[in-house]
């Protein structure tokens, strides 16, 4: 009972994170391009931040099944401090958005958001950075994934610290959130194919 118990435990984070990671992934996107109504926009921006969390809780359960668990464990908690700030960013951007009406937010309310911006790139690089440490030798994953995980994450650090506090593509650099995005997007799908090696290697976990 105890080994399946863990079994279901297992399964289910996974599931939960593959969930998460779609949501997040489609979110973004919609969030940047597509012409929402108002209130979607709003529960949109809320949500997307617990989605990253629950996301890589589910990744961090999936890679803890095959060692190397402290660098997993970092980028789940390091990626669910980058959701909270990524909704706290685009709420404060769309709450200074409500309140100016259509004017120009002042330079000092605008700093706030940009510097909330480069927080949430900071922590989702370094969260990026421990699970791909985590994915190097897993047999899911593997050095593809540790290694464009690796490059993508260190490029956003660097561009975003070398252009502080403007934002990369603001200051004629590369904007390397798409990326990320898809190297997400990328993991999830291969967690959502490894649902049956989640299911055997769990229940034979004590």
């Amino acid at each position: 009972m105890e080994i399946r118990g863990n079994t279901v435990a297992v399964l289910t984070s996974a599931r939960l994170g593959i969930v998460g990671g779609l949501f997040t992934c489609i979110a973004y996107p919609l969030l940047l391009f597509a012409p929402l109504p108002k209130h979607a926009v709003f529960t949109l921006a809320a949500l997307i931040g617990p989605a990253l969390g629950i996301a890589s809780f589910g990744l961090q359960q999936v890679l803890d099944l095959e060692g190397m668990r402290v660098w997993s464990r970092l980028g789940a908690g390091l990626n669910a401090l980058a959701g909270a700030l990524l909704s706290a960013m685009l709420l404060v951007q769309l709450a200074v958005g409500e309140y100016v009406a259509g004017g120009k937010a002042s330079r000092e309310v605008v700093a706030v958001w940009l510097g909330l911006d480069v927080a949430w790139d900071a922590y989702v690089g370094l969260g990026t950075i421990c699970f791909s440490v985590a994915m190097l030798r897993h047999p899911r994953f593997g050095r593809a994934f540790a290694f464009s995980g690796l490059a993508i994450a260190v490029a956003l650090l660097a561009l975003n610290f070398y252009s502080f506090p403007t934002p990369p593509a603001a200051a004629g650099l590369v904007d390397l959130g798409p990326a990320v995005g898809l190297w997400y997007l990328a993991v999830t799908l291969q967690m959502w194919r490894s649902l049956s090696w989640v299911r055997e290697r769990a229940l034979s976990t004590p």
